[in-house]
């Protein structure tokens, strides 16, 4: 894939943090001629083979955490931190409507009710006033968004629940190696957790992280992981809610291509916000642009750009502005992002056969309508863009070619006063 610069023909790469470490590795792996070593069953082999079992320690020590469990995909980890946390269904997760359809579906999977937040217009992070509102008696988790490479405000939201039983879900897939006072996102919830998709910060190709300090939880993840109904004996004194086992299991080529790639995530953050300010401070004092506002004692990784119009301020809507900067040669911008409470299988509830279950079996009351999240379906409709550092291997001068364009078109962009 490329990225094509209209104006003087230039190609930009996809990006790829793949290099002559990880093929190695995988050759490693290739000439061993064990792919997975995993058995579904108790016994040594239960918690996989060498190179997976390598890859969790590394990633223990370098997110210091007591536990990892690897899996082969984000949406899986997701699906196994919610069986490990135990809801049950008709149980309510607080959700973002400002993300991948995989947070909210991963809820359903457990025929739990997602119920969605509306945002922040600054941070995209759910905006507190309004998840205390959604709070009720059945809400179980909360399902916290590190959307963008910026991670939740954890310390606010665990004051919103104290007294509460209620447990923290991180899905830091787009932060992975972003920090708040100098400890990793997705670390400070109950249980956490990163993606390895092949558009992240590093990647496996498919493969997920999941990260918690306690030992209960990250049991059951793995027996949900591998089979668990094949593990757990019928005579267990352990509660066995939501122990149903799927194949979720990481293979030994992604697990040792994960060892070199995380060897090389602190230079890529660096690197990409390199890239990330070398723009944002050539812009950032444009009439009618939001660029990214960086909260206090958070540091953000940058999985894309994201910018916010004032269209008040502007002559032209999105669409036209869009149009105007990428034919002048910027390469990677998108309009919008994501409405999940406006997607079919919430606005007609019809997850699971014709006749609305879960919803109607537990919580008919429970709509999602157009008016929920009015900040995110403003967002969406008119105003948010972002530039897709996840997808293209920029390198600074793309970045400083860019802000030129940029500053250059916006004084036909602007209003004058």
């Amino acid at each position: 894939m490329y990225g094509k610069n209209s104006k003087n023909n230039m190609k930009i790469k996809r990006y790829n943090s793949i290099g002559k470490e990880e093929i190695a590795a995988a050759k490693k792996v290739l000439k061993s001629g064990i792919l997975s070593d995993f058995v579904g069953s108790k016994s040594k082999k239960f918690l996989g083979g060498h190179f997976v079992q390598k890859f969790e320690n590394k990633i223990q020590k370098y997110f210091k955490v007591k536990y990892a469990v690897t899996t082969n995909s984000w949406t899986s980890g997701l699906i196994t931190a919610l069986g490990a946390l135990k809801i049950k269904p008709g149980d309510e997760v607080i959700c973002t409507p400002w993300t991948m359809s995989a947070c909210a579906i991963s809820i359903l999977h457990w025929n739990a009710i997602p119920v969605f937040v509306d945002i922040d217009k600054k941070t995209f992070n759910f905006n507190l006033e309004n998840l205390k509102k959604k709070i009720t008696k059945k809400t179980k988790v909360i399902l916290a968004v590190d959307i963008f490479g910026q991670s939740e405000n954890i310390n606010e939201i665990r004051k919103i629940i104290k007294n509460k039983k209620i447990h923290i879900l991180s899905d830091s897939a787009q932060a992975i190696g972003s920090k708040y006072k100098n400890k990793f996102s997705g670390t400070f919830a109950d249980i956490g957790g990163y993606s390895l998709n092949s558009h992240k910060h590093i990647n496996t190709g498919e493969g997920g992280i999941i990260v918690t300090n306690q030992k209960d939880l990250a049991e059951r993840c793995r027996l949900i992981r591998n089979h668990a109904e094949s593990v757990t004996k019928s005579n267990s004194k352990k509660e066995l809610i939501n122990l149903i086992g799927y194949n979720f299991r990481l293979g030994e080529i992604e697990s040792a291509i994960g060892i070199e790639q995380l060897k090389k995530l602190n230079k890529i953050i660096k690197f990409r916000k390199k890239l990330a300010f070398t723009i944002i401070n050539k812009i950032k004092n444009l009439p009618g642009l939001q660029t990214p506002v960086l909260k206090k004692n958070f540091t953000h990784s940058f999985y894309v750009i994201p910018f916010v119009l004032d269209l008040s301020k502007l002559k032209h809507n999105r669409k036209n502005i869009i149009q105007i900067l990428s034919k002048a040669g910027v390469v990677g911008l998108n309009e919008g992002y994501q409405n999940l409470h406006r997607l079919p299988i919430f606005k007609k509830k019809i997850a699971y056969g014709p006749n609305g279950f879960p919803w109607n079996n537990f919580n008919k009351k429970i709509t999602y309508k157009k008016g929920d999240c009015k900040v995110a379906e403003e967002l969406q409709d008119k105003s948010f863009f972002y530039l897709s550092l996840c997808s293209y291997d920029f390198k600074i001068e793309h970045m400083k070619k860019f802000a030129n364009i940029i500053n250059k078109k916006w004084k036909n962009i602007q209003k004058k006063n």
